[in-house]
C-alpha cells in the first residue's frame, strides 16, 4: 500500500510579551517521533496491496487473482459480462489451462444470473480470500462503471453466493469478514504490506513460514539439510507472465540455501519443478528468488496447498 507521508511542521512557540523590549528566544520543540498513519483502501494500487488494507489483522494466508492481469495476458483485455458466451467459454477454458488461477472466481458457480440481470463473474476485476481464526473471509473488486444495484440485490438473494456479503458501492467492493478499521489489517504491518506491490497474475502471501511437513508434502529432508537456514516469518509468491517471485523479507544471506531447496522438488507430487523451474534470481539484501514459471495451474497450486520448499521453517 503507497503510504502518504504524514508531514508534521516544526512547532515554533515564539514567547512575547507585550510592553516589553526584550524577546524571548524562539522554542523549537522537535516531536520525538512522527507517527505515519495507515493506508486507506487505495484502488489505485495493484490489487495485493490495494487490499490489504480490508484484510483482518487476524488473517494468516491471503490468496489474490488478478483476473483483469490474466485476461490481458491471455489477449482477452476488453472481455467482460457482456461478452459473446463463447467468447468467455475459451478463456476459461485457456485460463484453467494456462494461468496461475488462486481462485476459479466465485461467482462462476452462480452462473449469469446473480440477483437479477446486470453481472456475472467475467465482471470481477480481482478476488481476494483470506482464512484465520477468525474464519474466511474475502473481497471482490467488480469493474469500474458496473451498476452496483444488482450486486446489493444479489448479497439478500437465496443461493447467491454473494449472500450475506457487505457493497461498498464507491469502490466497487463485495466483502465478507473484512475490516473497516486499516489500524486493524494487514496493512497496518509493514513486515506484511512490504511484500506485495508488483504486477502480478496472483499472489500468495502467508504470515508464517512453512513446517517441513507442509512444504515436502510430508517427505522432508533431514535436519542437517535445514541447519543453514536463518528464521523466516511472512513471505509472499507472485505469479507473473514468465517468472514467479517469492518475498522473504529483506537482509536474508540465506536465499541460496533457500532456493537449493528445489533440489529435494522430486520429494512432492506433482513435482515441484513442474511448476517452478531453476531458479533464475537469488537477492539477499532483498531476500528474493526468482523461478521460471513452468507449469502455471500446478505452481499455483503448490501454493495453495502450502507445498513451497524455500518457504520452510528453520529447524
Amino acid at each position: 500500500m503507497r503510504v502518504r507521508s504524514v508531514l508534521v511542521p516544526l512547532l515554533v512557540v515564539a514567547a512575547l510579551t507585550a510592553g516589553c523590549a526584550d524577546e524571548s528566544e524562539p522554542v523549537v520543540v522537535r516531536p520525538s517521533e512522527v507517527a505515519a498513519a495507515t493506508p486507506s483502501y487505495d484502488a489505485r494500487l495493484e490489487p495485493a496491496a490495494a487490499v490489504m488494507a480490508v484484510v483482518p489483522a487476524d488473517a494468516t494466508v491471503l490468496e489474490v487473482t488478478d483476473f483483469d492481469e490474466i485476461r490481458l495476458a491471455l489477449g482477452y483485455g476488453s472481455l467482460n459480462g457482456r461478452s459473446e458466451p463463447a467468447v468467455l467459454r475459451r478463456f476459461w477454458a485457456q485460463a484453467e489451462r494456462e494461468a496461475p488461477l488462486l481462485s476459479d472466481g466465485i461467482l462462476r458457480a452462480g452462473g449469469t444470473d446473480l440477483g437479477g440481470p446486470g453481472f456475472t463473474q467475467d465482471d470481477v476485476s480481482w478476488e481476494a480470500h483470506f482464512t484465520g481464526p477468525s474464519g474466511a473471509g474475502y473481497v471482490v473488486k467488480f469493474r469500474d462503471g458496473l451498476d452496483m444495484s444488482a450486486v446489493r440485490r444479489a448479497t439478500k438473494a437465496s443461493g447467491s453466493p454473494l449472500r450475506g456479503a457487505t457493497v461498498l458501492s464507491e469502490d466497487h467492493l463485495a466483502a465478507v469478514g473484512a475490516t473497516r478499521d486499516p489500524a486493524q489489517s494487514w496493512a497496518a504491518e509493514p513486515e506484511l504490506s512490504v511484500l506485495v506491490g508488483g504486477k502480478a497474475g496472483a499472489t500468495y502471501v502467508s504470515r508464517d513460514c512453512l513446517t517441513a511437513d507442509e512444504a515436502f508434502d510430508g517427505r522432508g529432508p533431514a535436519a542437517a539439510e535445514l541447519a543453514s537456514l536463518d528464521e523466516l516469518g511472512a513471505f509472499s509468491v507472485g505469479f507473473g507472465g514468465t517468472l514467479i517471485t517469492a518475498r522473504l523479507g529483506a537482509g536474508r544471506p540465506d536465499v541460496f540455501d533457500r532456493a537449493r531447496l528445489a533440489g529435494t522438488m522430486e520429494r512432492t507430487e506433482p513435482g515441484f519443478e513442474k511448476g517452478y523451474r531453476t531458479p533464475v534470481v537469488g537477492d539477499p539484501s532483498s531476500g528474493r528468488i526468482g523461478f521460471g514459471l513452468g507449469d502455471a495451474p500446478v505452481a499455483a497450486r503448490l501454493a495453495h496447498e502450502r507445498r513451497l520448499p524455500f518457504a520452510v521453517c528453520s529447524p
